[in-house]
């Protein structure tokens, strides 16, 4: 009969120089059952997604009340107004066909999926929601999916009377911009070049704004000290390169603003997810 080794011997073990040497195969365990699950949801989505970048895909539930819980502090509104506003964009059926439309005729559909899915960007709708500014400038339209989001806020607040805001959307490229369609293009403002010097010239005060250029650390720091003249008192900066870099949080530091963070956890994809980073005024 086996003898199990008590309490004592495992202690004295764990202890021991062999310690290491005895847990390496537990170790290697854990391991194995991460990486096993990255690559069969590698493999899966190389099976059956279109994308090379950019990627998009759904949070997990759990995710998806931390992020209204991050856009409640962030906006300083109620914890159930943020869910309504996270749930309210995830249920539009108007702006998720009107994308379904444009995915499915855009000439660059072989790298696109045919589906939309909004990931972080639901927390963009919800502060626009919550705030309802004037004017938002993003920085880096690319297909335009996250310009769609916020105008769809901004369409959303002027149906019930908060103001008729737009969003003004940069991007070097000028074929960005192709998903964006009617009746959202109606609060787009598309303008081509290079963001630093967009930004310069802008000469309005800013309510939003959102970094989502380029992803290294001079280009955010340079956009951040670029944008500072025109922002409006108490205005929300926001960054979806937050996973990467500490300029925000540095910005926002040597501001004495408030930064907080939200990381995403991606639904059943290999992406380990982004972030969105968010600089805010202190209160009194």
């Amino acid at each position: 009969m086996p003898v199990t080794p008590g309490p004592d011997f495992r202690a004295r073990l764990a202890a021991g120089p062999a310690a290491r040497v005895v847990a390496l195969p537990g170790r290697l365990a854990l391991v194995a059952r991460h990486d096993a699950r990255v690559v069969g949801r590698s493999l899966r989505w190389l099976a059956t997604s279109r994308e090379h970048t950019n990627f998009t895909y759904e949070l997990a539930a759990h995710n998806v009340d931390q992020l209204a819980w991050f856009v409640a502090d962030v906006a300083g509104i109620e914890h159930a107004d943020a869910a309504r506003y996270v749930e309210e964009i995830r249920t539009d059926d108007e702006l998720r066909d009107a994308i379904a439309g444009r995915l499915r005729s855009s000439e660059r559909r072989g790298l696109t999926d045919p589906v939309p899915r909004y990931a972080r960007r639901v927390g963009w709708y919800a502060f626009v929601r919550a705030l309802r500014p004037e004017l938002v400038v993003e920085t880096g339209t690319d297909k335009g999916l996250g310009t769609l989001v916020l105008a769809a806020a901004l369409r959303r607040n002027d149906s019930e009377g908060h103001g008729t805001g737009r969003v003004v959307t940069v991007d070097i490229n000028p074929a960005a911009g192709s998903l964006i369609c009617g009746p959202y293009d109606a609060y787009v403002e598309r303008r081509t070049g290079d963001s630093l010097q967009v930004l310069a010239d802008l000469g309005e005060r800013v309510d939003l704004f959102l970094h989502d250029s380029d992803h290294s650390a001079a280009h955010e720091a340079a956009e951040l000290l670029a944008i500072e003249p025109h922002l409006a008192p108490g205005a929300l900066v926001l960054s979806d390169n937050a996973h990467v870099t500490n300029e925000l949080s540095s910005w926002s530091e040597a501001r004495g603003r408030r930064f907080l963070y939200f990381g995403e956890q991606p639904e059943a994809h290999w992406y380990p997810g982004a972030g969105i980073g968010a600089s805010v005024p202190r209160s009194g």
